[in-house]
């Protein structure tokens, strides 16, 4: 038997390659980014042709895979809990229209959340929209249920959602490889306008239809919670868990000398759950405790009146069921000894831009320009930038030039004196949800500075490729689409870029696009903040970079680690100077136009 060690995502992208997977689009968002990464590190071992992507969002992405699934070919959109939102439209009205090939939905939730805007179940989304949704326990597991997943979905032709969290898509895991299935499938659409192109006259038909398959997939033998039996010493008693609380329940009982004394059921399909279980459930057992990450979808099916879980309170309603909340938990519902208080833990370092990092030269020119301004941010590394005090709102991709335009209306009603309002925005959230936004502020007359933080790269997730770059997912070189015209046809006129390691520039082209702003002719600005991300090497080896040495003359002010806060400087608190850390500083140069002593040389001109 051929095993190998693997992260669960990337067990997740061998699964989609040995299932027959030919076209898989995704956009990146931690925990899901090296699912489609593992598909592309692995495209070799496919045996049918490949189209891989990273699409400009998450919608594009569903939308693509959706009409491949259409010809007959089996596809996968791939995203994060926060981009089904993104998808949401299409991704509801296919409940309804369904599929024809084999399609995988992969959304990676983030119990906690490690990296997310929030702790959305997806699990509660499908509910919502009626779409079947699978729970891996473990990185094997989602690996294993790929295949039977596409074959669920070629047979009642329904979009099938795999939902791994964060704990399984980063564990590691032994899992056992197979031989890639060759489907031999040629692209064959069938227009069917009152399917494809469903009006409101043919929709309750089709939810009438969803509803029929709905019932059937419940029942289907293959997707039945798994019992592991115990010995009857705690009758009419049992616990149901679905997804890493199942993993971690399983662990816990081996640890306590619990094993096979309870009843232990998996949930492997939390929607729909099986009508069977349920009444099972109901006949059986007088007390359940119910574990499942975030919110409370199999507790609400269940209906059991001996149940506890979220609802009731026994089971934590935020937050990861981490093993030592679980103890707790199960130490409640069993009466068992509670476990000894954990130690509190300590905060570590906060996170901050990385030595280096354009970003933190744009965000300290902007603060320093328009110290009374308004700055609106966005989704990304950047979001570190109210480190600096130059980032006052994040909430969602794009949303930063929407609001930045609210506040400017707000403030426009008052008749008084306008605060500057500074978006930024990075290079690839820009091209995922920033045009829109813009055009609508350009069409509102919002007068506000757009800065496009323009780093060649989606830094974030790791460094995927964003349209200006010219090639795709695969390597293939692709047109270029650049920043520039997109602006320009967004009907915006004033356009500059700057490196913002020039401060000096940057911070008079800052200027001047206020002044447009306020003058009677102007209207939105764009300054576009253009330096590569530090994290590509290409970027580092090309880049002039000598080391800096802080002289005498240090006042130790500590602004340079205070208020510029490069993690290559700190203050050597004894003698109450900055002293620069060598081997973490990337020679950027920019603390040298920072400091107010000029105590920040470059080496060779001490």
């Amino acid at each position: 038997m051929n095993k190998e060690l693997m992260m669960g995502n990337d067990a997740i992208g061998r699964g989609l390659i040995e299932a027959g997977c030919q076209v898989a689009a995704a956009y990146p968002g931690t925990p899901s980014t090296e699912i489609l990464q593992s598909v592309i590190n692995r495209k070799d071992q496919a045996v049918s042709p490949l189209h891989l992507e990273w699409s400009v969002n998450e919608k594009i992405a569903f939308e693509v895979a959706l009409a491949a699934s259409y010809t007959g070919k089996r596809s996968v959109a791939v995203m994060k809990q926060v981009g089904l939102n993104v998808a949401a439209d299409p991704f509801m009205r296919t409940a309804y229209l369904g599929v024809k090939g084999g399609m995988l939905t992969v959304v990676a939730d983030d119990p906690g959340p490690h990296s997310s805007q929030n702790e959305q179940d997806t699990r509660l989304f499908c509910l919502q929209g009626r779409v079947p949704v699978l729970d891996p326990a473990s990185p094997e597991q989602a690996k294993a249920m790929i295949k039977p997943a596409y074959q669920l979905s070629e047979k009642y032709e329904m979009n099938i959602v795999l939902r791994p969290t964060t704990r399984v898509c980063h564990s590691r895991q032994s899992v056992e490889l197979k031989e890639p299935v060759q489907l031999d499938r040629s692209s064959a659409f069938k227009p069917d306008t009152g399917r494809w192109c469903a009006t409101p006259a043919f929709l309750p038909a089709l939810h009438r239809t969803l509803n029929e398959k709905l019932e059937k997939v419940a029942k289907e033998p293959e997707w039945q919670p798994k019992k592991k039996e115990g010995n009857n010493s705690q009758p009419r008693i049992a616990l149901v868990a679905s997804g890493i609380a199942y993993a971690n329940l399983v662990d816990l009982l081996d640890e306590l000398g619990l094993s096979n004394t309870i009843d232990l059921y998996q949930v492997l399909m939390p929607y729909p759950l099986s009508p069977d279980f349920i009444a099972n459930l109901k006949e059986n057992y007088d007390r359940l405790l119910i574990l499942e990450e975030t919110y409370p979808v199999i507790e609400l099916q269940l209906g059991h009146p001996g149940a506890v879980g979220k609802q009731s309170g026994a089971v934590p309603k935020e937050g990861e069921l981490s093993p030592d909340i679980l103890y707790r938990t199960l130490a409640t519902f069993l009466e068992l000894d509670p476990p000894a208080d954990l130690p509190a833990k300590g905060r570590g370092q906060r996170p901050s831009l990385c030595p280096g990092c354009p970003h933190r030269a744009a965000f300290y020119s902007i603060k320093k320009c328009f110290p009374e301004g308004i700055f609106p941010s966005d989704i990304g590394c950047y979001t570190l930038g109210m480190n600096l005090d130059a980032v006052h709102t994040v909430h969602c991709m794009g949303a930063c030039i929407s609001q930045g335009a609210g506040f400017h209306q707000a403030y426009k009603q008052d008749g008084g004196k306008i605060p500057t309002v500074v978006v930024t925005i990075g290079d690839s959230t820009f091209f995922h949800a920033g045009i829109p936004a813009l055009i609508n502020a350009v069409l509102q007359d919002a007068r506000i500075i757009v800065v496009i933080l323009d780093n060649s790269t989606t830094a974030m997730t790791g460094g995927q490729p964003v349209p200006t770059m010219g090639f795709t997912a695969g390597g293939r070189k692709s047109k270029i689409v650049a920043i520039e015209p997109l602006v320009k046809a967004s009907g915006v006129e004033f356009i500059e870029s700057c490196d913002p390691y020039n401060h000096m520039r940057f911070e008079e082209l800052l200027k001047k696009a206020d002044a447009h702003t306020r003058s009677e002719e102007g209207g939105v600005a764009v300054l576009i903040s253009r330096h590569g991300c530090l994290m590509t090497p290409a970027v580092r080896k090309a880049q002039d970079a000598p080391p800096v040495i802080i002289t005498d003359q240090c006042l130790g002010c500590g602004l340079c680690v205070d208020t510029f806060e490069c993690p290559a400087l700190s203050m050597d608190k004894e003698n109450e100077v900055a002293v620069v850390d060598p081997d973490r500083c990337h020679g950027c140069g920019t603390c040298i136009q920072v400091c107010p002593a000029q105590a920040i040389v470059e080496e060779e001109n001490k």
